[in-house]
């Protein structure tokens, strides 16, 4: 007979702990908006954005933040990556800093 399966349950949090969670990812949210339209106007520079990232970005996808980049579509967002050998589904945190020069590189071409 077959073992029955359980589902692992995420240990209970209270009320302000879940609040404190809500409060912080709104946040992150808004900064993260915050920074898309200043990459969009030029505000913020997207090499120092991926050469030096927040900490709020540092969970937002490479793809997401090259997308707000002007005169970037997905096409040329995914060629981007393609050249650097980056999967579409890296977060800004997790590229290595070969991943990461490179990509600046490209930008400065």
């Amino acid at each position: 007979m077959p073992a029955l399966k359980t589902q692992a349950q995420a240990p209970l949090r209270s009320l302000d702990q879940r609040m404190e969670a809500l409060k912080r990812a709104n946040d992150i949210r808004v900064r993260r908006a915050q920074l898309k339209k200043d990459l969009k106007t030029g505000a913020a520079n997207i090499d120092d954005v991926l050469g030096n990232p927040p900490d709020y970005v540092s969970t937002a996808k490479v793809f997401d933040i090259l997308m707000a980049v002007p005169k970037f579509g997905r096409v040329k967002a995914a060629r981007f990556l393609n050249q650097c050998r980056i999967s579409q589904s890296k977060t800004v945190g997790g590229l290595s800093e070969r991943q990461r020069a490179e990509l600046i590189g490209l930008f400065n071409r």
